[in-house]
């Protein structure tokens, strides 16, 4: 089979997603497609609701998220970037998981080539709960790079379902292929305590999960097809002219050099240095310190919020429970919301979700004692 990787609305130097494009007539309604996933009549995968262009408010609220916090998904970026230089040799694969890992490869591939010195290339491949990563992608993948120099990215994780199914679907791969590729996943943020690499464990709105297609490439939430095809995917052309994609990752690229550029010397600070003399012509690249992240407490405040909300609540699957603001701002966007629960109705990190609450009827409810910033629970099919 022929593949013919595309770069969506990106320069072509800085993704190439491993994806089939669909005719968008395979469009399922969002209450269709609740209905049928609720129904077991089938996967969340195998179906894709039409999405639509953002208000003219809502834009407002993702222009302002990059203002509060494009810096610190910046310094995120840059602190990921460390650990992946640190913990390959060689060239580097980045392999991020579409739709939301994507923004942050693009990022991760330009750091690691601009200041690290390191060559890298970076593919955007689906994968997707109970039916694993795309093996049609990976093979080709490793049929043009070193399974070794493989590195897999995504935004964040909410549950750590994520991270499970990409560890149980690549040991397959290597069982099947007699390769030895690292499945740990490097993310901004770690909720779940599931990811080999985070740099941070903060429940922060990172401006990129704000948005769908016009910030991704104009490339739509993935779906899986047969065995032997990739997974799918929608390429949104109609929306070039409202596309934020290139702008949002040159800003985000921007101001991760700028944190190098300005970084005083490493003694004063005692920072984490990467002394790179080829890449910066003999300064080091001054990475911004990581707080200690203890995986295991992040793991049992998750288990814990979770079993909290399914007895609060009587939500009889935990699928439905999703936590986070990356997480509930995607069940805003594209699931049927029963509730919104936020931590803080004033923090300035949820003010797109209580619009979008409020632009689609969702009650919200203040719960003070929640370990995130805001947790979406999916309507139940039992509730009619």
């Amino acid at each position: 089979m022929t593949i013919v990787p595309f770069s969506g609305s990106y320069a072509a130097d800085d993704v190439q997603f491993l994806l089939r494009q669909l005719p968008a007539q395979q469009f399922t309604s969002v209450a269709d497609k609740e209905a049928l996933i609720q129904s077991g009549r089938k996967h969340y995968s195998e179906m894709l609701s039409p999405e639509s262009l953002p208000s003219q408010r809502y834009l407002q609220v993702f222009d302002d998220a990059c203002a509060a916090n494009l810096a610190q998904m910046a310094r995120d970026c840059l602190v990921l970037t460390g650990m992946i230089a640190a913990r390959r040799t060689g060239d580097v694969t980045v392999v991020s998981l579409a739709r939301a890992g994507t923004p942050v490869g693009v990022i991760v591939k330009r750091l690691l080539a601009q200041r690290f010195g390191r060559a890298a290339v970076h593919y955007s491949v689906s994968i997707a709960r109970d039916r694993g990563i795309d093996a049609v992608a990976l093979r080709h993948i490793v049929q043009h790079h070193a399974p070794e120099s493989i590195v897999f990215i995504d935004g964040w994780t909410g549950k750590g379902v994520i991270s499970r199914e990409l560890a149980q679907s690549v040991a397959a791969f290597d069982l099947a292929h007699g390769t030895a590729i690292d499945s740990g996943l490097y993310v901004l943020s770690d909720l779940a305590g599931s990811a080999a690499c985070a740099a941070s464990e903060a429940d922060y709105l990172i401006p990129s999960s704000i948005l769908n297609a016009t910030v991704s490439g104009l490339v739509s939430r993935t779906v899986v097809g047969a065995p032997d095809q990739l997974h799918g995917c929608v390429y949104y052309e109609q929306f070039a002219p409202h596309d934020r994609s290139r702008s949002f990752v040159d800003a985000a690229t921007a101001a991760a050099l700028a944190l190098i550029d300005a970084a005083p010397p490493a003694a004063t600070l005692a920072l984490t240095v990467a002394l790179l003399p080829a890449a910066t012509q003999g300064r080091p690249v001054v990475i911004p310190p990581v707080a200690a992240l203890d995986r295991a407490a992040a793991a049992a405040m998750s288990t814990a919020c979770l079993a909290r909300l399914q007895q609060e609540y009587d939500v009889a699957d935990v699928n439905l429970i999703k936590p986070g603001i990356g997480e509930a701002t995607r069940v805003l966007l594209r699931r049927v919301p029963r509730l919104l629960l936020v931590r803080d109705p004033g923090a300035a990190d949820v003010r797109h979700l209580t619009l979008l609450a409020q632009e689609k009827n969702v009650p919200v409810i203040i719960d003070q004692s929640l370990p995130y910033q805001a947790v979406s629970l999916i309507r139940s099919a039992l509730d009619g």
